[in-house]
């Protein structure tokens, strides 16, 4: 048995360990962001149903499916949570603005995470490749 093979099969094992777990982290991260995105939609589309309303009464969610009806007092201005716990009142128009802002800024971020990924899968198939034919030759020497 050839030792230099059987060292290049234990060092390409950890490599990939190390590939998949950079590739569940990433992930990780591109599922955060989606979720941050369906919020921040969620949103604007909230806010957008309040710019045009017709009656001073909307639904709001409680939360497990469930809503509360409730009236509003004042749209002029609604406060926009901008990250760390602060919030500032800004017009409707102003939190649009941001949050479409913010939507842009998470999809770049989105794209890059993704690209990196499928960098990862890509080494991670040329690894296994690589796994294979080692595996294969050290059997061939057996």
């Amino acid at each position: 048995m050839s030792t230099s093979t059987e060292d290049d099969v234990r060092r390409l094992i950890v490599e990939l360990r190390i590939l998949e777990n950079t590739a569940e982290y990433l992930q990780s991260r591109v599922n955060l962001i989606n979720a941050a995105i369906t919020e921040l939609n969620l949103a604007s589309m909230s806010l957008e149903g309040i710019e045009k309303k017709d009656s001073d009464s909307i639904f709001v969610p409680i939360g497990g499916g469930s809503y509360v009806k409730a009236k509003l007092e004042d749209t002029d201005k609604v406060v926009y949570g901008i990250g760390a716990g602060i919030a500032v009142e800004k017009s409707i128009k102003e939190a649009k603005e941001d949050i479409a802002n913010r939507i842009a800024e998470l999809n770049k971020t989105k794209a890059a995470l993704e690209q990196q990924l499928n960098q990862v899968l890509i080494r991670m198939q040329e690894g296994q490749n690589k796994l294979q034919e080692l595996t294969a030759t050290l059997r061939g020497q057996r």
